[in-house]
């Protein structure tokens, strides 16, 4: 390696990965050529995860290559869920690695939360154009940490909701948010308050047990379901689990790491890859559920967005 790595904070981060137009579309494609196999491009093994018991924390280490983008990176990212909700030091950080895939050398260093925040929102975005019912009012986020802030930026952005609802289990936190973004939201004192007849739904909660209950949600209503990352976590009951049409980013890694997939033992109907290839429907007039672990691919590939707008001096 000669010379040291550049190093970009969130900050920087965030300036040069501010376009969804940019976002959105080459986050598809690496959707659809995860989902190629062979001839996708896409070399991602399912992440290792270090449990730190002593702490109630884990690291996951996420390597991947994309040959579509020439881009090599590694994501490093801590998860403590024993971390306070007054405490300053977030329950996710993260650090992503982008190599010169010719020699391997370490090219930059950068934060990694701003990535991980939009490239997961913007990747339930994605499911949520092909999924959710076609005449769709209603939002309701459940969670108001980090990833709910970015789903809201985007989803609002993308579509057109006539009313938004939040919940969180410490309700002065999903005030909060009601008061810091733009628009109006409704802060519920219920989970059932928030899902009833939402068209469509994301849980972004630190969970370990279900919270949404298949009797609340509305027939036809798309899920997207980001939180509950480890195999004996939930979010989602048996009843929405075993009556939806279930979509994955990842196969191999939702039977390995979600809880919602493993324990309930729902069927797979597809990767979002393969409805983005358009090899699987995607079916808007049932209840559907798209299970988010997130994919190194997808930081890969929004980390050379970032590395290439910031070396061209933008």
């Amino acid at each position: 390696m000669s010379g040291r790595p550049a190093f970009l904070s969130a900050a920087e981060v965030e300036r040069h990965l501010s376009s969804s137009s940019l976002l959105l579309p080459t986050l598809e494609k690496a959707l659809a050529n995860f989902s190629s196999g062979p001839e996708g491009g896409v070399v991602q093994p399912v992440r290792t995860v270090v449990p730190v018991a002593k702490h109630q924390g884990f690291l996951g280490v996420m390597p991947a290559y994309s040959s579509n983008e020439d881009a090599l990176t590694t994501k490093l990212v801590t998860f403590y869920e024993g971390v306070s909700p007054t405490s300053t030091i977030p329950s996710h950080q993260a650090t992503v690695l982008l190599f010169e895939p010719s020699n391997g050398s370490l090219l930059l260093v950068m934060d990694g939360s701003v990535i991980t925040a939009k490239r997961t929102a913007a990747v339930s975005a994605i499911a949520t154009k092909f999924l959710k019912p076609p005449s769709s009012e209603i939002l309701c986020i459940l969670g108001a940490g980090v990833q709910a802030y970015s789903h809201y930026e985007i989803f609002t952005e993308q579509f057109s909701f006539k009313e938004v609802r939040i919940w969180n289990r410490t309700k002065k936190n999903a005030e909060k948010f009601a008061q810091t973004v733009k628009g109006d939201v409704r802060v519920c004192s219920s989970v059932q308050e928030a899902v009833t007849g939402a068209d469509v739904i994301i849980t972004v909660t630190m969970a370990t047990e279900p919270i949404l209950f298949g009797e609340w949600v509305k027939p036809g209503a798309h899920i997207n379901a980001i939180g509950a990352s480890r195999p004996d976590w939930r979010e989602l009951d048996d009843v929405i689990m075993k009556n939806c049409v279930l979509y994955v980013d990842s196969r191999e890694g939702a039977l390995k790491e979600s809880g919602d997939v493993i324990l309930s033992e729902a069927e797979i109907f597809a990767e979002l890859g393969e409805v983005v290839k358009g090899v699987k429907p995607a079916h808007r007039e049932k209840t559907t559920v798209f299970k988010s672990l997130g994919m190194a691919v997808e930081d890969t590939v929004a980390a050379k967005l970032v590395f290439d707008s910031w070396s061209s001096g933008k």
